[in-house]
């Protein structure tokens, strides 16, 4: 989301987002003489704005399930979306105090805006307001953007935002990036939603692990949890989506649902009580087996809820699973290292030259075979 400050010594209200790569900063308004507690009210009701404008983007209707029935998850989301149409009129006819009374509305989006409006009325500077407004219109037109794909400008700030959904838009142009570099170019960070680009990468990932269960032998679900005995990596989420896609799940739903579910427990919410009762299960047979002690005491044990970053959990599954492909290459440098030394003797004599040649080739061999094996199975990419 936009975070709005103020500047004491200027008297100037700035919009400060992030890009991925860094901040941000425009000018929204001078703001003459006011007094500095009033200019921060406005900033912090335009901060609440954005914020309520950008959860109707992390939270669409479309991943609260099927049905839009009254008083449903999804109905609510499609409400506070339609919302963005009354934000003008809000700000410019707020609701005001009235016989002792305030009118408040039940939408997050609509009485933030009432309250920005409330904030402009008591100033009483028409420039100011004025000025305001127009910010708030390409706050509302950047979260719309990114609704659609496109994160120019200042929808930039999605790629840096976890989405219950993923944009069919953003997943073809992770995949696009990932068949031109499929070990994972940068440009996946700071360009394309993460959500999006964790599936692109959950599909990439599938492929390379069969790339290298072919050179090792080994289980393609466990390719990752092999490479971590070679250089230490974030094998667990990487291994569970490999386990979903393994078992008939598509990557999109492999990602989606482990992002849903984080972000549920980052609001404090606990969607699956019956999957938590199954691995406290799980958890006490562990520790008992470990113990040797029938009845465990399980005070300072302690379960992970989600295997991400609740504050950050589809930048925090892209980053795993990025690093899972480079745990595939591992793996499959291993095994061909093993035959480039049959073929020209043991890798211990080769010259710095040799060395940074030979994994140049294995990281070209691998890329390879992964880009040919991906567009094989691109129709389970969705």
């Amino acid at each position: 989301m936009t975070r709005y400050c103020v500047v004491p010594d200027r008297k100037e209200l700035l919009a400060v987002w992030s890009t991925g790569e860094g901040d941000l900063a425009v000018l929204v308004a001078a703001l003459g003489s006011a007094d500095t507690g009033e200019l921060l009210g406005i900033a912090r009701a335009l901060t609440e704005l954005s914020s309520a404008a950008w959860r109707t983007y992390t939270h669409p209707a479309s991943a609260a399930g099927s049905s839009l029935e009254p008083n449903s998850e999804g109905w609510r989301r499609e409400e506070e979306r339609k919302q963005f149409g009354a934000v003008a009129d809000a700000l410019v006819q707020p609701n005001l105090p009235s016989g002792g009374g305030l009118i408040v509305s039940y939408s997050r989006l609509l009485e933030s805006a009432h309250r920005l409006g409330r904030a402009l009325h008591q100033l009483g500077a028409p420039d100011l307001a004025k000025a305001v407004a127009a910010e708030v219109a390409v706050e509302l037109a950047a979260v719309e953007s990114a609704e659609l794909g496109d994160l120019s400008g200042r929808a930039q700030q999605a790629v840096l935002l976890s989405r219950e959904d993923a944009s069919p838009v953003q997943v073809a142009a992770a995949d696009e990036l990932l068949r031109d570099d499929p070990l994972g170019p940068g440009e996946l960070f700071t360009l394309v939603d993460p959500t999006a680009a964790a599936v692109a990468a959950a599909h990439w990932l599938d492929a390379a692990a069969q790339v290298a269960a072919d050179a090792s032998g080994q289980d393609p679900t466990q390719v990752v949890v092999e490479a971590d005995n070679i250089e230490a990596l974030p094998h667990a989420t990487p291994t569970v989506v490999l386990g979903l896609i393994d078992g008939g799940v598509s990557p999109r739903e492999a990602v989606t649902g482990l992002v849903r579910h984080a972000l549920h427990v980052a609001d404090g919410l606990l969607s699956d009580p019956t999957a938590l009762r199954d691995e406290l299960e799980d958890l006490e047979e562990t520790v008992a087996q470990y113990t040797g002690d029938e009845d465990p005491d399980l005070d300072g044990v302690a379960l992970r809820l989600t295997p991400l970053d609740p504050r950050r959990p589809a930048r925090d599954l892209l980053e795993d699973l990025i690093t899972g492909i480079h745990g595939c290459w591992l793996l499959y440098n291993e095994y061909a290292e093993d035959d480039a030394e049959a073929a020209t003797g043991d890798a211990e004599d080769w010259d710095d030259e040799e060395a940074e040649g030979h994994h140049n080739r294995s990281r070209a061999r691998f890329a390879q075979q992964v880009r040919v094996l991906a567009e094989r199975r691109h129709s389970r990419l969705i």
